[in-house]
């Protein structure tokens, strides 16, 4: 699996990364055939305080791409709902995947 973190208007600490890092495990747990991981954090330069860190995320999986991005006052927060949608997300291409083996399966029969 290749990762990729990126941050703009924003540096990347490696306490940050290793954050990010173990956040992301829980998705390769589910699904191991993900080929490609990008994410990019942002500071947005808004006049509201809320919703200014962004965390957003590019999945290559075989067969899909997947994406997902949150906004949230924290970005270590904005990370945590970022991981969450894509692990529904993961989770979804998973099982259309092996439902759809065992469709074949059963067509052959």
């Amino acid at each position: 699996m290749n990762l990729t973190i990126s941050g703009h208007h924003l540096e990347v600490t490696p306490a940050l990364r290793s954050y990010v890092t173990n956040k992301l495990d829980r998705i390769t747990r589910h699904f191991d055939q993900v080929v490609d991981v990008k994410v990019l954090l942002t500071v947005e330069k808004q006049k509201e305080k809320e919703r200014r860190q962004r965390a957003e995320c590019n999945i290559h999986v075989k067969g899909n791409d997947m994406f997902a991005e949150c906004s949230h006052a924290d970005l270590y927060a904005a990370v945590d709902q970022l991981v969450d949608k894509l692990d529904r997300q993961v989770v979804r291409h998973k099982d259309r995947v092996q439902n759809h083996q065992c469709e074949a399966a059963k067509r052959l029969m």
